[in-house]
């Protein structure tokens, strides 16, 4: 197990630096730079500014500033921020885009997870028939349409919910839902056809042969292992959500950080697109390993090498 940990957390940060080098060149190919698009400013101090924030320098000199600036938890300055650097923005936005994307993790296992398995158990009534429309929707409808809707109907028309901002709890209750519903119905999904293949195993017919109860059978035997799907996925959602959606933040005026990485396109803000892309990327790979170890706790039949 000590050793699979190591070896996992080795890859990932092979895999971290690999995701730092693409992105950093991927940027520096991009016609332009972050200064030509502002008329006002004159070659001589758009050459000023690029000697400031180091990109008069070989490209090569460039990327060995910035990889060495990376080990150090430096991502450099906001080129159109000024007085900010590119970790404090990510630190002042995060904790906005988390907040809401947790709360939309809580809201997609609690809900996901028992519709999931109410429609397995009753796989070919009304309630399974019902629980299978909702989550094609789900599925099927884009977040923006998701969010409009909702911002019609509740916002607008009956006037129940606000539209943008988060100043109150009554404004989380439209983005949160949006961001969810999806993972929401992916879940249900998911967790309805992996518990249809665990019920049907020969444990489960002999746990019911030895007069186990139906609620023992369901929650010991059958949750436990038709979870697993679901724990695969959690990992990657939870690092999508977290960071927040973009779509959903831009729609609802959210000061998180999916808004934030809109905005410094627009901007040409190439250090911030480089810092959130890292930043996300290396989110989903600690996600991921911790997914891997987490699997082996709940199965332990799983072989790790």
């Amino acid at each position: 197990m000590t050793k699979y940990i190591i070896k996992r957390v080795l890859l990932a940060a092979l895999t971290v630096f690999l995701v730092a080098t693409l992105t950093f060149f991927l940027m520096h190919l991009v016609p332009g730079g972050p200064f030509v698009a502002e008329k006002s400013i004159s070659k001589e101090a758009q050459a000023a500014l690029n000697a400031k924030f180091g990109m008069d320098k070989p490209e090569i000199v460039q990327y060995k500033n910035y990889m060495l600036g990376l080990l150090h938890g430096d991502f450099s300055l906001s080129l159109k921020q000024r007085g900010w650097t590119v970790a404090d923005i990510i630190s002042s936005r995060f904790p906005v885009s988390a907040r809401i994307g947790g709360m939309a993790v809580l809201l997609a296992l609690v809900v996901g997870i028992p519709m999931g398995s109410i429609a397995a158990l009753n796989r070919g009534k009304w309630a399974d028939n019902l629980i299978i429309v909702i989550a094609t929707c789900g599925i099927a409808f884009p977040s923006f349409v998701i969010c409009t809707v909702g911002m019609y109907i509740f916002g607008v028309d009956l006037g129940w919910l606000p539209t943008f901002g988060l100043t109150s709890p009554a404004h989380y209750i439209l983005p949160v839902f949006a961001l969810s519903f999806y993972p929401m119905s992916y879940i249900t999904r998911l967790m309805r056809s992996s518990m249809l293949d665990v019920v049907g195993q020969d444990y489960m017919r002999t746990a019911k042969a030895k007069g186990l109860s139906k609620s023992k059978c369901l929650f010991k035997h059958a949750l436990r292992n038709a979870i697993l799907p679901v724990v695969t996925y959690v990992g990657p959602m939870l690092a999508y959500t977290i960071t927040g959606s973009f779509v959903v933040e831009k729609i609802f005026v959210i000061p998180g950080l999916g808004g934030q990485f809109v905005s410094s396109i627009t901007n040409r803000d190439y250090t911030v697109i480089m810092g959130t892309t890292i930043f996300l990327a290396t989110l989903i790979i600690v996600m991921n390993v911790l997914v891997d170890i987490v699997y082996k706790i709940i199965d332990p039949r799983i072989q790790l090498q």
